[in-house]
């Protein structure tokens, strides 16, 4: 729907004709955007027009219920927090049986069995909406009528999952419920005592801390919100005006192509929140660019997932899991931003260095590119997007809440999309935005309501503090293998589900081993969110890579390792939030016992050592770098990156203490530098 626009859209700016990209390559980057989003049906007619009417009326209700008790509707009925995650849930159930088919071979048709699975959903959500609180007193002894149809919504709620996601996520969820039921007869430490089938179903269905708990609040209060707003900017044109703006900012230099992927991606992926689609929209302008400047196609479907994946930790939207981190915190959303700010920074910086030595390494070609209009005349015309873009972040720092902020700023885009005629939601493109706003949520949606089963089996069982006890024993109460082990459980969490989930299922079993070994909550929270957004980049679920890879033409699995060549130096920087004392500084916070300084100087070291372990990486530096020198690199950058932890393993090793590995990584990056630039400059460039 939404992205099939973005592709339509993209399709048209091709850079050269010889260069143009096919129409089968749109297909089938598409196809891994439904990999990601669903495979949806393609509805007309009348059946088009009662989905589209529901996701309407679902955006436009979610809309009120941000608004409500707040001017200007001070006195309309606010909807209380029970009802709205019910409500919020039976229209994802609606909708995901209406547009995702039970099978392949049923798509694109409405079928009776559909309507009936959606209807059955929405009348036992009613019922439990009707029963008040007599229902919810009942959560820890529910009669007969409650465990059956809570059984039935179960079902139904993990068969919307499984066509909206696939079976992983409810697998998953059923071996948790086992896990429940079965505790007396597992073997020492995962033991506990066990429930019965009613006792789980009431905890599940009907409290708080189950189905509709913290991961359905923050679907039905922000995500769907920020799905919205994102629609709103995409059909007014922000996102082709970013990729134009980003083109005709970096003119036709030979290191033009890579720095527009990486400008764009920062520019579309902040309200865009999605890999995918960001790596598709951006691909599908970019690579012909990128082909006549001489990149391979591996290496520029790597480049383009790399950016892509960017769009998950970058303000102000990030990734869907980015609202969970606020909500498990309790923390606002703005804090959630702040902390994002500094490692998106570097995530891109570390981008930018690899692309400015990629141009160096195999002689980057000018590439031919003549903008419609100069820069000045493109901003002045179309700049009003980036109001639109910061608005959120304006608004919630003049106090307004997170929901406040995104509604407003929805409204201002809506607002400065009529200052042009072609940029201007008239009411067919208001509904489509309005439409596209919730069915973009669905799969986010289901994933954080059947998440919400794996959470109320965690919080019934006591799952969570078994779990760090193991890992800790296991580390040995090391905090570096500790932070290992994490790191390696959410990454293997993460080849298999989506990254909302992969997050929800690690912060309540693998963050509380991290605080407890004591590393700040909201270090820990960050670390496991960044990881679990490393799985965009890994196979089997490598989707940014292989569509990226559909794009150029390149090798799917060599086009994943390229991506994470590139990604690679930034994904060590969350080590650094747990592991160094200063760490908490690339969050924008304080460390114990330090100042603002400590901020600066964390962050300066980090961005060197990022440089260094770039040029490691891509084996240049001023210019081909020898074994010898991208051994010291690699040792520069790591002393700059984590200065405490190998202070702390060479005071081991030689028995006094050491701290000034931050500037012997600087003296060691410094003299390869200068041995390079004393050398004699080769006669012909290096080929990648």
């Amino acid at each position: 729907m939404e992205d099939k626009t973005k592709l339509e859209e993209s399709a048209k700016l091709s850079v050269a004709a010889d260069a143009a990209i096919s129409e089968e390559q749109l297909r089938k980057a598409e196809e891994f955007i439904e990999a990601d989003e669903g495979v949806t049906n393609r509805l007309i007619g009348w059946a088009g027009w009662t989905v589209t009417a529901i996701a309407v009326v679902m955006s436009l209700f979610h809309l009120y219920t941000a608004v409500a008790g707040a001017w200007p509707l001070r006195d309309f009925p606010i909807i209380a927090t029970q009802p709205l995650r019910y409500t919020h849930v039976a229209f994802v159930l609606v909708l995901s049986f209406l547009l995702f088919p039970m099978a392949t071979r049923f798509r694109n048709r409405i079928r009776w069995w559909d309507v009936l699975l959606g209807l059955v959903g929405t009348a036992i959500l009613i019922y439990a909406i009707d029963g008040g609180e007599d229902f919810t007193d009942r959560a820890t002894s529910p009669n007969r009528l409650d465990v059956v149809l809570g059984v039935i919504f179960i079902g139904l709620l993990i068969e919307a999952t499984r066509r909206t996601i696939g079976w992983i996520v409810p697998v998953i969820s059923l071996a948790f419920i086992a896990y429940a039921m079965f505790g007396p007869y597992l073997p020492a430490p995962w033991t506990h005592r066990g429930y019965d089938f009613a006792q789980i179903v009431g905890h599940l269905f009907i409290t708080l801390e189950g189905i509709f708990g913290t991961p359905v609040d923050v679907s039905a209060t922000l995500i769907i919100l920020f799905t919205i707003y994102g629609a709103f900017l995409q059909h007014s044109g922000a996102g082709k005006f970013f990729i134009d703006f980003s083109m005709t900012l970096m003119g036709d230099k030979p290191n033009a192509a890579g720095r527009t992927v990486v400008l764009s991606s920062f520019l579309l992926g902040g309200p865009s929140g999605s890999g995918v689609a960001t790596t598709v929209t951006i691909g599908a302008v970019a690579y012909p660019m990128m082909k006549q400047a001489g990149f391979e196609k591996n290496a520029a479907g790597g480049l383009l997932a790399a950016g892509g994946l960017g769009a998950i930790i970058s303000p102000p939207v990030l990734g869907a899991a980015a609202f969970l981190i606020a909500e498990f915190l309790k923390i606002s959303y703005l804090d959630v931003i702040w902390m994002a700010a500094i490692p998106t920074c570097l995530y891109y910086l570390s981008l930018l260095f690899m692309v400015e030595l990629d141009a160096k390494r195999f002689g980057a070609n000018n590439v031919a590119f003549v903008p419609e209009m100069s820069l000045w005349q493109l901003t002045r015309r179309y700049g009003f997007h980036f109001a639109s873009l910061i608005s959120i972040l304006i608004f919630m720092m003049f106090g307004y809440s997170s929901t406040l902020s995104v509604f407003w700023s929805t409204v201002l885009t809506y607002g400065l999309s009529f200052l042009t005629r072609e940029t201007a939601l008239v009411p067919k493109k208001l509904v489509r935005s309005l439409a596209d706003g919730s069915i973009t949520c669905l799969t986010a949606a289901t994933t954080c309501a059947t998440a919400g089963i794996i959470v109320g089996v965690v919080t019934l069982t006591g799952l969570g503090l078994k779990f760090s006890s193991i890992v800790i024993d296991y580390a040995g109460g090391n905090l570096l293998l500790t932070a290992l082990y994490t790191a390696l459980i959410v990454w293997i969490v993460g080849l298999a589900v989506p990254v909302t989930a992969s997050y929800i299922i690690c912060a309540v079993i693998a963050a509380p081993a991290m605080i407890k070994l004591g590393v700040p909550d909201v270090a820990a929270h960050m670390f496991i969110f960044y990881y679990a957004v490393l799985s965009e980049v890994s196979p089997p679920t490598a989707l940014s890579p292989f569509a990226a890879a559909a794009i150029t033409g390149g090798d799917p699995y060599k086009t994943t390792l390229q991506a994470w060549k590139y990604t690679l130096p930034a994904f060590l920087v969350p080590f650094v939030f747990v592991l160094d004392p200063q760490g908490l500084g690339l969050l924008l916070k304080i460390p114990p016992g330090g100042s603002w300084v400590d901020i600066v100087m964390i962050t300066a070291k980090t961005a060197a050592g990022l440089a260094a372990l770039a040029a490691a990486a891509q084996g240049w530096a001023l210019r081909r770098t020898t074994v010898g020198e991208r051994i010291l690199m690699t040792l520069a950058g790591l002393l700059l990156v984590f200065p405490s932890l190998i202070e702390a393993m060479l005071e081991y090793i030689v028995g006094r203490d050491l701290d000034y590995t931050a500037t012997l990584g600087v003296i060691i990056a410094i003299a390869v530098l200068i041995k390079q630039r004393m050398q004699p400059a080769p006669s012909a460039h290096a080929t990648s």
